[in-house]
């Protein structure tokens, strides 16, 4: 049995963090399917993933193949169970649509022949330059259903309920990413109509339209918009798209159902990172909530590809972990069904090599933020075999990417151990070896929250020939989630503080915490009414950005300026001779004087003022209104632990950690169980040794700076039930746990010294020539290792 329960995936009852390895079965021969299961079996994976491509076992005559009667590889039940000897859990990826680098996306060829109705047109109804589809076209669907036909009857039986190992489906794969990543909606007559019945009933009759929803010129007017009309189309057609994607994703798992496919999860899979950036994910969110959010039985998965892990890849990754939170019900988890993997090097031309370090950082930062499954993709590599048919496409192989595929992965194309397979098994032990608290611990947050406004997000679509629609598109991807240059965010996780964030389109932050916001000028009235009314409350508002005077169709919208008494003014912007700077005033002050991209005048007609230009030109200020208090800081600030510390604690909250270090590049959080379980999560993304002092709830963590190791992550006890034995605190990470023993990774030092594990007052320990034994803080019993670098052991009894 599984169970979602308070954001806990439980196997048969027991929590579990499931670590998993994306093989493609179809990329490997079948003779040498065993050796790369045997290679996940030794990296310590519990489950293997992979896609079930519909173009791969469609024959050129329509028949689909399935058990592997025209070749060995096509039979899918073969692997599957091949996993389940293993002990492999299996994660099933059927599709339709499995991209993966294969021609169409996974699609056959044949469906887009057989049926061009399905290809949409996009804008001025020119042709899509995608391989995407109009989902809820009743040939495709009828095309789809032919296809779970053939494939569903094969994971049920092996079902983990009905005693197999298959233990989630996704349904699709990144539903809605062709289109936005080429700016095509799939404006077919199917969806147009539809999207005609959808706005007669959100408007009550024409709305802001020229003609009514479905009348004759609807078409027109969707396709070709008009400026008149085109910021209420940008913003319907936002909202429709999640209704309709919804509805795809709901008649998928109907199909599946059907089948027998029953009581797992089934998984949609949350796209959004581009070129190495992880900012624009929530549009992921955006598109993808409907089909998920608060529905029993359905989790989402990120899908991300950053690169390097760095402080700006790992500010994106937190702030991504806590946007897929912030949509979730009480019950679902965060997962990570495509989590990036190997050495980068995907065209295995030696262009890029990310530090095998890099899993490893990621990996630890979100299972601190409580993922409770991490699919690495990809793990091995393999072949792309020909297609059956030849299309005269330049290699008329599967993929795209030519004869190898997965150069980059931890296992390379021919099986061989690759670049990062030693870094990823080690990470993947370290897991394991805590996965009994890691499953069931969440992340403790401060009273602060982030703000997500998902509506800020519902970009993909914009006729480039509508100023509004560019101009919105454009102001809104410049301030939204973390901030411009990621400065909220970056700047409150290197001063210590841990937070979750809250949809703001469905409701209000906690009462009296912090919200933090980044904002442009368009922001919808909903939204502006709620930030108002936290703060009149009693709450804390910290706003980065311009100020709000646009509800999200270009309409005029000012409440929340209006209600704090400023008037904004001019926007500066940074030329090639013109260098706007600015300077910290009052409680904001000390902080040097910075460059910034833009500041933007605000007249205020009662509050602090806290930042201005070098001319004394105001560009930030603090406002009381009702009980509460706003920020607003209108410029393209750095990041700064210091501007940006002040702001939140001025507005009511510090920190519960926090961190001292000589220079930016240490994470820390803490996660906590419902037993009193707890850890602490150290994780150093700098290429230099550095000396930590974390305080945590006003005590210095072991007396004084830990020592962490460059490229570097660590979870230290705070109070941990192992083995029977409570362990207290200490500064070493548990690898491990035998009839006995204890064993932890080598501990980090304090200050100048050895570090040291505090186990419970009483706790039994057998004297050993590699540690001595000393008493530490409220009776516990310290045990110091002799030899610093080396692993401890500690013996119990």
């Amino acid at each position: 049995m599984i169970e979602l329960s308070r954001k806990q995936i439980r196997i048969d009852g027991e929590p579990r963090v499931v670590m998993a390895g994306e093989v493609h079965y179809f990329r490997v021969a079948r003779d040498e399917w065993e050796q790369r299961l045997d290679l996940c079996v030794e990296a310590g994976l519990t489950a293997v993933a992979s896609y079930i491509p519909w173009i791969f076992h469609e024959l050129p005559d329509g028949s689909i193949d399935v058990e592997g009667r025209t070749r060995p590889e096509r039979d899918v039940a073969a692997f599957v169970d091949l996993c389940a000897e293993r002990g492999l859990m299996f994660v099933a990826r059927p599709g339709p649509f499995v991209m993966a680098e294969l021609k169409n996306e996974g699609i056959p060829h044949r469906v887009y022949r057989e049926h061009p109705e399905v290809v949409p047109s996009g804008w001025d109804g020119a042709p899509t330059t995608s391989s995407t589809v109009d989902y809820l076209q009743p040939a495709f669907l009828e095309e789809t259903a032919r296809w779970y036909a053939a494939v569903m009857p094969l994971l049920a039986p092996r079902l983990q309920p009905n005693g197999g190992n298959v233990v989630a489906v996704q349904l699709d794969n990144e539903v809605g990413m062709l289109a936005w990543v080429t700016n095509t909606p799939d404006l077919t007559d199917h969806l147009v109509e539809h999207l005609g019945r959808w706005a007669r009933e959100r408007h009550g009759g024409s709305g802001p339209y020229p003609v009514e929803p479905g009348a004759e010129g609807w078409t027109q007017a969707v396709r070709s918009p008009e400026e008149a009309w085109a910021g209420a189309l940008r913003r319907d057609l936002g909202e429709f798209m999640r209704v309709r994607f919804a509805d795809y994703v709901g008649a998928l798992r109907t199909m599946a159902e059907e089948h027998g496919v029953v009581d797992v999860p089934f998984l949609v899979n949350i796209h959004g990172t581009e070129g190495g950036s992880g900012q624009p994910f929530p549009i992921g969110i955006s598109q993808l909530v409907s089909t998920y959010s608060g529905v029993p039985g359905m989790v989402s998965g990120s899908d991300h590809y950053m690169g390097e892990a760095t402080l700006s890849t790992m500010s994106d990754l937190y702030v991504i972990n806590a946007f897929m939170d912030a949509v979730h019900d009480e019950d679902q988890p965060l997962t990570s069904l495509e989590f990036e993997a190997g050495s980068g090097d995907y065209g295995a031309g030696a262009e890029m090599q990310y530090d095998p370090s890099t899993t490893d950082l990621k990996t630890r930062l979100c299972l601190a933020q409580g993922n409770r499954l991490v699919n690495y993709y990809l793990f091995a590599g393999g072949i792309n075999p020909m297609l059956d048919e030849p299309v005269g496409d330049g290699n008329d192989r599967l993929s795209f990417t030519g004869e190898r595929h997965g150069t980059a992965a931890p296992v390379g194309p021919e099986g061989q151990r690759g670049f990062a397979f030693d870094a990823t098994r080690r990470t993947i032990e370290a897991v394991r070896a805590n996965e009994p608290w890691l499953a069931v611990m969440d992340e403790e947050h401060d009273d602060v929250e982030l703000g997500l406004v998902l509506d800020a997000y519902a970009t993909e679509y914009h006729h480039p020939g509508s100023d509004l629609m560019t101009d919105a598109v454009t102001d809104l991807a410049a301030h939204r989630g973390a901030g411009q240059r990621r400065a909220l965010v970056r700047s409150l996780l290197m001063a210590g503080y841990r937070f979750g964030a809250v949809h703001l389109e469905e409701r209000s932050p906690r009462a009296g915490s912090v919200l933090v916001l980044g904002a442009g000028r368009y922001l919808a009235r909903a939204v502006q009414e709620r930030v108002l009314a936290h703060a009149e409350a009693g709450g804390g508002v910290l706003l980065l950005g311009p100020a709000p005077v646009l509800d999200l169709d270009g309409t005029p919208c000012t409440v929340l300026v209006d209600a704090l008494g400023i008037e904004p003014g001019e926007v500066d912007r940074d030329t090639g001779h013109h260098y706007p700077s600015v300077v910290a005033r009052g409680w904001a002050a000390p902080w040097p004087e910075m460059r910034v991209g833009w500041r933007q005048e605000l007249t205020a007609s009662r509050g602090d003022v806290v930042l201005t230009d070098v001319y004394g030109v105001v560009c930030g200020v603090d406002v009381p209104v009702g009980s509460g208090r706003v920020v607003l800081l209108a410029a393209e600030l750095p990041s700064s632990r210091e501007l940006f510390a002040r702001a939140v604690e001025r507005l009511g909250a510090s920190p519960g950690v926090s961190t001292r270090t000589p220079w930016p590049g240490v994470l820390t959080t803490t996660t906590a169980s419902a037993d009193g379980q707890r850890a602490l999560h150290v994780i150093n993304l700098s290429g230099a040794a550095m000396p930590v002092e974390v305080t945590v709830d006003g005590q210095v963590l072991a007396g004084g700076p830990l020592q962490v190791p460059a490229r570097s992550g660590h979870l230290l006890p705070l109070g941990l039930g192992i083995g029977g034995v409570r362990v207290v605190g200490g500064t070493g990470e548990v690898a491990g746990v035998e009839d006995g023993a204890i064993r932890f990774r080598p501990l980090l030092g304090v200050g100048d010294g050895p570090g040291h594990v505090d186990l419970a007052a009483g706790t039994p320990v057998r004297p050993d020539d590699a540690y001595t034994l000393g008493e530490g803080p409220e009776g516990c019993v310290r045990v110091t290792p002799v030899d610093p670098a080396a692993p401890l052991t500690v013996h119990l009894g």
